[in-house]
């Protein structure tokens, strides 16, 4: 059984179908959530962390002198809760070298786009505008950069004639519930192995 630890700044809808699957779905028994942590209190997804009895803190930015102080904060209350496995899930801020050395290949992220097409924010604005036949979303290890760390799985969703934005987001959401807790599940099961850029995932293209 692995702790997870969900930084969110908004509703937190990843965050609820993580806690879905921890408490009776495909994780049940390999992870739990221990800990939600945002920069944001009016965040929504402390009301769903608060419904689960989910521990919650919030940790603001402004609060704190510089970035390194703000992620030592964020650290500090991680640990505190013995996380082992940290999840942005609609978290609004790029990670910094702090969390990332506190938790070595242990930070994860879902991206609503096929990287390394369209990284950073309104990725579904950009597919759009690019005229892109297919877009999807990607969990991936967190690096320094904006959305360029290894890439773990990917999910793809057409994009239909008549999408805007709100349509193809809410498509694409479908998609991020479930990918995400695939690639959690294989992350507690310790079948996920990096190796530069790539990440292989033990016992794929096997026979079973």
């Amino acid at each position: 059984m692995i702790n997870l630890g969900v930084l969110a700044s908004g509703r937190g809808s990843n965050l609820q179908a993580i806690i879905d699957a921890c408490e009776g779905g495909p994780l049940h028994g390999q992870a739990r959530v221990a800990a939600v942590v945002s920069d944001n209190p009016e965040a929504r997804a402390l009301g769903r962390a608060a419904r689960h009895g989910v521990p919650a803190v919030v940790v603001e930015r402004r609060a704190h002198k510089g970035r390194e102080a703000y992620e030592q904060a964020i650290v500090a209350a991680l640990r505190e809760r013995g996380v082992d496995l940290v999840c942005l899930a609609g978290y609004m801020r790029l990670v910094g070298r702090v969390l990332l050395e506190a938790f070595p290949g242990r930070v994860i992220n879902i991206h609503p786009a096929l990287l390394p097409s369209f990284p950073g924010l309104e990725a579904q604005r950009q597919a759009l505008e690019h005229g892109a036949k297919v877009s999807g979303c990607t969990v991936h290890f967190v690096d320094e950069g904006t959305d360029s760390g290894p890439i773990i799985l990917q999910r793809a969703v057409p994009v239909r004639e008549d999408d805007d934005v709100d349509s193809l987001s809410a498509r694409i959401l479908e998609e991020e519930h479930r990918a995400y807790v695939e690639a959690i599940a294989l992350h507690a099961s310790g079948l996920l192995v990096v190796t530069g850029r790539r990440v292989h995932i033990l016992g794929e293209g096997k026979e079973q």
